[in-house]
C-alpha cells in the first residue's frame, strides 16, 4: 500500500503518461480525523495530570454513548488507538474481549475506540502507539532538559512553562464536573488553541542550548520522531477510500494532523462538529 502511494505521488509531480500511474494518481483519498483526548483513566505519565472522574459512572457511559452514535454518523471504515500492538498487522487482541472490557476498562481506547467499532461491526482495531525499545532513544528526554537548564540559568522558563500547564490544568480541572465528556474534548479539538500551545511548550525549549550541547533541540527532534514513526503505522494499515478514526492523546494531535495534511494520499476530517453534535446530545438527555 506505501508503494502504491508513492507511486501515486510521484505520477502527479513528474505527470508520467503511464496508464497504471495515472490509475494509481486517480485513488480515493484516505480520510483521517484525529479526535484529541485526555486520558480516561489518568494514568499519571503526563507532565501534568488531571483527575477526570469515574468514566464507568452511569452519566458518563451515557455521555459515551452519545458521541460514539454521532461518530458513527461518519463512518469510520478503520478505528486506530494509542495503544501498543505486533507489526505489521497492528491489530490489538483485546478487541475480542470488548463486552468484558465495557465494564472494567476506563481508557479512551476501550470506551470510545472498541465500543464504536463493535457497534460498527468491525473484525479489529488497530494499534499505533510507539515506545522506545533495547536500544531506541528516549522519546521524551525533559530530565536532560531539566539538567541543562539547572546547570546554565534555564530554570526561569521551565518554571514559566510548567505553572502555565498547572494553571490551565487547574481550569480543567474545575470545569470537569459540569461538562459533558463532549464538551470537555472541545478545548483538545480546538486546532488553533492545541497548535499555539504546542508551539510554545516545545518550541520554547529551542532556547536550552548552548550550541555545543542542545537538549531541547533533542526534545523536539525525539518527540517528532516518536510522532512520525505512530503515523507511520497508521499509514501501513490505511487504505485509499478509507475512513480512518485515530484517537489521540491531544499532545500528539498537532503533528498526526500536520501529517495527515501533508502526506500525499490522505485528507484531515475535522472532529469539532461531531463534537458539538454529541455535546448537544448530552444537553438534550440530561
Amino acid at each position: 500500500m506505501n508503494l502504491k502511494r508513492l507511486i501515486a505521488a510521484v505520477a502527479s509531480l513528474l505527470a508520467v503518461p503511464a496508464t497504471a500511474q495515472a490509475d494509481e494518481a486517480t485513488q480515493p483519498d484516505t480520510e483521517v480525523m484525529v479526535l484529541g483526548v485526555y486520558h480516561f483513566a489518568n494514568p499519571g505519565l503526563d507532565a501534568v495530570n488531571i483527575e477526570v472522574g469515574d468514566v464507568l459512572a452511569v452519566k458518563r457511559q451515557r455521555e459515551i454513548r452519545n458521541l460514539v452514535d454521532v461518530l458513527a454518523e461518519w463512518g469510520p471504515t478503520r478505528i486506530a488507538v494509542e495503544a501498543q500492538a505486533k507489526a505489521p498487522e497492528l491489530t490489538l487482541p483485546d478487541y475480542a474481549r470488548t463486552e468484558e472490557l465495557l465494564g472494567t476498562r476506563r481508557n479512551e481506547s476501550v470506551q470510545i475506540g472498541f465500543r464504536l467499532a463493535r457497534q460498527l461491526g468491525h473484525d479489529e482495531v488497530f494499534g499505533y502507539d510507539e515506545q522506545p525499545g533495547e536500544g531506541e532513544p528516549d522519546y521524551f528526554p525533559m530530565g536532560k532538559v531539566q539538567s541543562f537548564a539547572a546547570e546554565n540559568g534555564g530554570m526561569e522558563l521551565l518554571q514559566s512553562l510548567f505553572d502555565e500547564l498547572q494553571v490551565m490544568a487547574a481550569e480543567e480541572q474545575a470545569a470537569l464536573p459540569t461538562q459533558s465528556i463532549a464538551e470537555s474534548l472541545l478545548q483538545h479539538n480546538d486546532p488553533d488553541r492545541v497548535g499555539a500551545m504546542h508551539d510554545k511548550l516545545y518550541y520554547s525549549l529551542l532556547s536550552i542550548g548552548n550550541g555545543d550541547a542542545q537538549p531541547g533541540a533533542e526534545l523536539n527532534a525525539y518527540w517528532y520522531m516518536r510522532n512520525a514513526k505512530m503515523f507511520s503505522k497508521i499509514d501501513m494499515f490505511a487504505e485509499p477510500g478509507d475512513r480512518i478514526l485515530v484517537i489521540a492523546g491531544s499532545g500528539h494531535a498537532t503533528w498526526l494532523r500536520h501529517f495527515v495534511r501533508r502526506m500525499p494520499g490522505y485528507k484531515l476530517v475535522e472532529p469539532m462538529p461531531y463534537l458539538v453534535a454529541a455535546a448537544a446530545l448530552d444537553g438534550a438527555t440530561d
